[in-house]
């Protein structure tokens, strides 16, 4: 039996998508205002603002001016990577670099980042909302 090809999208399956990614974007924005609320106590530094994209190739970064961006992709990535992610940003407030200061410093934070690290490694791709949909049960298309 051959493999189905996949069709491309319907105009209103398209904006089903969109709605839903909008929707899973302000929930992590506010995910990602929380934790950096809360990690921020701990690392210190100084930070401008906060940006969520959908970036393909990084999970975060940080400008020299103290912007945190984060994908909000991560919003379906366990809650420790996401975690993860913004100690590893928080820390770059104060080592805008990945010395071994800034290792450390991740480290005294967040013991296990090492496994973070490799889990975003092997799992990353996976982070869509098409596959979350699919372990969630709903269809992407319509039909």
């Amino acid at each position: 039996m051959k493999p189905q090809k996949s069709r491309s999208l319907t105009e209103a399956e398209s904006r089903r998508l969109e709605t839903l990614e909008k929707r899973y974007r302000n929930a992590a924005r506010q995910q990602f205002e929380s934790r950096v609320a809360y990690f921020h106590r701990i690392t210190g530094g100084n930070y401008t603002s906060i940006t969520v994209r959908d970036q393909k190739t990084r999970w975060g970064s940080c400008s020299s001016r103290g912007t945190l961006s984060f994908n909000y992709r991560l919003i379906f990535a366990p809650p420790v990577i996401l975690d993860y992610v913004v100690v590893h940003e928080l820390c770059h407030l104060t080592h805008m670099d990945h010395s071994k200061n800034f290792w450390n410093m991740v480290a005294s934070v967040m013991p296990e980042y090492k496994e973070c690290r490799k889990w975003l490694r092997e799992h990353g791709q996976e982070l869509s909302l098409e596959n979350h949909m699919r372990k969630l049960g709903i269809p992407v298309t319509l039909s």
